[in-house]
């Protein structure tokens, strides 16, 4: 007998939440959550994205056994910004079984088209910065946090399901250049001229005065970005103590004007996927001791925001961060970039990775179907 179980309680919710390690319980390339996050993001009281957008979390339960899991979201804001009327799955897992994937599916499809949505895109969660999109390319590869790490199957279930590819994501794995471009040299030399300041950091608490600036810098440049949703002030704290106390200040790198506002930013940290794996995602008694031991020995480090003034792009800032970010690489002895995604469309981007003899060794797509 197969039943999908809408989640009422935290009873459930802790059978939504856990349910991926069992499915992955001999995937060597999955990566746990950090699960205390995991708490907050399906916590109506604590994730304020829930306070615009309508959802719906279920499980799957076959002969007893849970055996799947997905979320449906309406993103009212993003809909509203983009004149979309779109709503997403996301956060799906299942084991190898397409009855039970066409019925989680299906749940959501009836649930979005009574709320009048007109197409069902997915996998996406409440904004970019969650994991998306299915894995089409890269199996065989360790998975960097923030990513999703689906079994093939997962494609190949949805595409039965009637959907079709709206957008794929890819991401660069970068051999760190031992010497900086001259051409980085000379470029990076322009903006100091002309008064604008790099900004370094050895402590955490140096950080605090730039959080807001550099989130309402991303506001202003991500509009292009598909699925970015606009940080609230409240958002902007909320995702600073989410990520501050596992950053690395010397990978963080920010550009301020001559008048000291905030213009380019880049953020990077030291891969520490071996660390949560050890963890197995559990920050107590001791997973955060493990995430910290091999934030100091990883090899990789992980990209994952960064941001120029739309007015002030092509003169160089872009560069200055890169100079810097290069420099603070190597003197840590890091061996390798990862560029996190990137969406397809983003030719400049990609050119710029691309010019740094980065290759594409992951590809998400994210699947749609009219409803």
């Amino acid at each position: 007998m197969l039943e999908i179980i809408e989640i009422k309680n935290n009873t459930d919710l802790k059978k939504f939440i856990y349910l991926p390690e069992k499915i992955h319980k001999n995937h060597k390339n999955w990566l746990h959550p950090i699960y205390r996050d995991e708490w907050i993001l399906f916590d109506s009281k604590k994730n304020k994205a829930f306070n615009y957008c309508d959802t719906i979390l279920a499980i799957a339960r076959k002969n007893g056994k849970v055996v799947g899991r997905i979320m449906g979201i309406i993103n009212h804001r993003y809909n509203k910004i983009n004149n979309e009327n779109f709503g997403r799955f996301c956060f799906m897992e299942t084991y190898d079984d397409q009855d039970v994937f066409h019925e989680l599916v299906s749940f959501i499809e009836v649930w979005a088209h009574e709320k009048g949505m007109d197409k069902l895109i997915g996998p996406f969660g409440f904004s970019d910065e969650d994991p998306q999109g299915f894995l089409v390319e890269g199996f065989d590869q360790p998975t960097v946090m923030i990513t999703n790490c689906s079994l093939p199957y997962m494609a190949e279930m949805i595409v039965k399901e009637g959907f079709t590819k709206k957008m794929d994501f890819v991401q660069y794995k970068i051999e760190t250049p031992k010497q900086i471009p001259p051409i980085y040299e000379r470029i990076a030399q322009r903006p100091e001229k002309n008064g604008f300041k790099l900004m370094e950091f050895t402590k955490r608490k140096q950080l605090k005065p730039y959080i807001r600036p550099v989130l309402g810098l991303t506001n202003d440049t991500y509009t292009e970005i598909f699925g970015y949703v606009p940080f609230s002030e409240e958002e902007m704290d909320d995702f600073a103590k989410r990520y501050l106390p596992i950053l690395d200040p010397e990978f963080i790198k920010v550009i301020v004007d001559s008048s000291s506002k905030v213009v380019a930013y880049v953020i990077g940290m030291p891969n520490i996927s071996n660390g949560i794996r050890k963890a197995k995602g559990r920050l107590l008694p001791f997973g955060f001791i493990h995430i910290l031991r091999s934030m100091k020995k990883s090899n990789q480090l992980d990209l994952l925001l960064g941001a120029v003034k739309n007015d002030l792009r092509n003169i160089g800032l872009d560069t200055m961060m890169a100079k810097a970010m290069l420099h603070s690489i190597n003197k840590r002895g890091l061996e390798f970039i990862d560029s996190h995604v990137v969406m397809e469309t983003n030719t400049k981007m990609r050119a710029e990775v691309e010019k740094l003899g980065g290759e594409v060794y992951k590809r998400y797509r994210i699947f749609q179907k009219d409803l």
